[in-house]
């Protein structure tokens, strides 16, 4: 108790002769002009974010119209690939079995299985498009542009190896005719002993 009466007694002491040092600020002071300035900027601040979160939403939505628009682009270039492709197709077998089998070196029994090879690969460019087109008409299971454009994109790539299939085997029969070309003009060669 002591203790507490001399250090009682000490800061009465240096409160009563210090009285310069010591003092407090006592009531904060606002500045009215400030603070309405503050919150003015503070309420511009605010509207401006509204706007660009305004902004922003417009761009996502013209993005998502992009996207859309592109993805149309490129399923229409898929398709129109595709249907050139086909049609290429077609007129490479209509040219090139009709060249064949108007061969005098093709035998009759050839006929048929060089038919069939080249009808196989007709029947097979007709079931992609009738693919393609059920994809492209009614919402094939509910799929989305990007969805329906790797299937598109896929049929694309089929068509083009179609129509490389087809150049191979109208290459592979044409070495076989001029074989067989070749071997009759020496079989039947004049020779002049």
């Amino acid at each position: 108790m002591k203790k507490k009466l001399i250090t009682f007694g000490l800061a009465l002491v240096l409160t009563l002769f210090l009285p310069g040092r010591t003092t407090a600020q006592g009531m904060p002071v606002y500045d009215n002009t400030n603070f309405v300035s503050l919150v003015k900027q503070l309420v511009e601040s605010a509207k401006q974010t509204v706007e660009l979160l305004k902004m922003v939403e417009h761009l996502q939505e013209a993005k998502e119209k992009l996207e859309k628009v592109n993805n149309a682009v490129r399923q229409y270039q898929a398709v129109r690939d595709i249907t050139r492709d086909n049609q290429r197709l077609v007129d490479l077998v209509r040219s090139d079995l009709r060249e064949i089998l108007n061969s005098p070196y093709i035998h009759p029994d050839e006929v048929g299985i060089i038919s069939r090879d080249f009808d196989a690969i007709i029947e097979n460019s007709l079931g992609q498009l009738e693919f393609m087109g059920q994809v492209l008409s009614n919402d094939y299971l509910n799929m989305t542009d990007a969805e329906r454009l790797t299937i598109l994109e896929g049929h694309r790539e089929s068509t083009r190896q179609m129509v490389a299939d087809i150049r191979v085997k109208r290459k592979r029969y044409a070495l076989v005719i001029s074989f067989r070309e070749m071997r009759d003009r020496i079989n039947n060669r004049e020779t002049n002993f």
